[in-house]
C-alpha cells in the first residue's frame, strides 16, 4: 500500500530524518494537498441563443436605403471588391444584382445582403425581372456515369456552359440598364474597391 521505495531501515546512532525527507520516502503522504483557484469562473460558458428563424413565407427584412437601382459593393465571394446594380429581392432573402455584364463582367448573381455595402448612388434600373426567381439559379443535377475497369484513367467529360435562355435574358437586363448609365457611372462602377493604409470603413461614407 505504500508508494514509492521502501524507506531504509534507520541507525540507532542517526538523528531522525527531517519532516520533508520523511514525506519523501513515504511517497505523498506528509506533502500540501495543491489546491487550483479558479478564482469565480466554475460556471460553464454558454452559448448566446439562435436568432429565431423566419416563419416559411414571411417577408424578408432589407438594408435601410435598398430600392432597385441602388449601386452595392461586394465584399465576399468570386466577384468581392466590384460594384453592381441592385434588383430586386428574392423570396429566399438573397439580393438580385448584376454589374452590368457588359460594364464591368459581373452577371445576373445572388448575394446575401450581409456581405455587401449599400451605397448612396443610384441608376434608374427600368429592367423587367419579374421573371427571375430562385429557380433560375438551379442546376440541372445530372446522374453520374458508371466508370469500369476500363474507364477508370477515362478524361471527364466536360461541364454543361451557358443556356440560350440566360444569355437572352442576361442581354435584356444590360440593354435595359447600360442605356441609362452615364459615361461616370460606367467608370465607377468598373473600378474596384479597395482600403489602403488609415482608411476606416466605418468612419467613410458610402
Amino acid at each position: 500500500w505504500l508508494k514509492g521505495p521502501l524507506p531504509a531501515p534507520r541507525c540507532p546512532r542517526c538523528p531522525p530524518p527531517l519532516p520533508s525527507q520523511e514525506a519523501f520516502t513515504m511517497g505523498k503522504a506528509g506533502q500540501a494537498k495543491q489546491v487550483f483557484r479558479t478564482f469565480g469562473k466554475t460556471r460553464k460558458a454558454t452559448k448566446p441563443a439562435a436568432a429565431e428563424r423566419a416563419a416559411p413565407g414571411a417577408p424578408r427584412l432589407k438594408k435601410q436605403g435598398l430600392v432597385p437601382g441602388s449601386i452595392l459593393i461586394l465584399l465576399a465571394g468570386r466577384f468581392r471588391g466590384k460594384r453592381v446594380v441592385f434588383l430586386k429581392q428574392l423570396p429566399s432573402g438573397l439580393l438580385l444584382v448584376t454589374g452590368p455584364y457588359v460594364v464591368n463582367g459581373v452577371p445576373l448573381r445572388r448575394v446575401n445582403q450581409r456581405y455587401c455595402i449599400a451605397t448612396s448612388a443610384k441608376v434608374d434600373a427600368k429592367a423587367d425581372v419579374s421573371a427571375i426567381s430562385d429557380s433560375y439559379f438551379a442546376r440541372d443535377k445530372k446522374p453520374k456515369a458508371k466508370k469500369g475497369a476500363d474507364g477508370m484513367f477515362a478524361e471527364r467529360a466536360g461541364t454543361a456552359g451557358i443556356s440560350d435562355e440566360k444569355k437572352a435574358t442576361q442581354k435584356k437586363v444590360d440593354e435595359a440598364i447600360a442605356k441609362s448609365l452615364s459615361d461616370d457611372i460606367k467608370g465607377y462602377l468598373k473600378a474596384r474597391f479597395s482600403l489602403s493604409g488609415n482608411m476606416y470603413p466605418h468612419e467613410m461614407k458610402f
